[in-house]
């Protein structure tokens, strides 16, 4: 049987790994090696936050809210991340501050729903 890790054990070894606390005393901590370690550990690290925003709000919703949108899924996805992007070049073009919703989250946001659309357009998202 394999030795498998948690996701939270891989992570803390690669934060072990950019810390140099594995790279060979020959290897400059600031090397490319160290650098894609450290863009794979935030990508894991943001993969995983966007996934659990995701199922949380998908609890809040349903699926229904996606596959019964006005115009179908695909529309309805494409209304929401438009108004999401006006929403983000408002904030930044204005510079105001937002009173309800960050810039990461708008960003979030608009991430999720491009899952949801490749998952729609894959027949994988839950139509019931």
């Amino acid at each position: 049987m394999a030795d498998y890790k948690s996701s939270s054990e891989s992570r803390s070894e690669g934060i072990n790994i950019l810390q140099g606390r594995f790279l060979p005393d020959s290897q400059p901590k600031d090397s490319s090696i160290a650098r894609q370690l450290h863009l794979e550990v935030n990508l894991s690290n943001l993969s995983q936050e966007l996934s659990e925003l995701l199922l949380s709000k998908h609890k809040d919703y349903g699926p229904k809210n996606i596959s019964l949108a006005p115009g179908g899924a695909i529309n309805g996805l494409r209304v929401r991340m438009h108004d999401k992007l006006a929403r983000i070049n408002n904030l930044v073009d204005s510079g105001a501050s937002p009173e309800h919703e960050s810039l990461e989250d708008s960003f979030k946001d608009m991430a999720n729903y491009a899952i949801i659309g490749l998952l729609v357009l894959r027949g994988k998202w839950d139509n019931e």
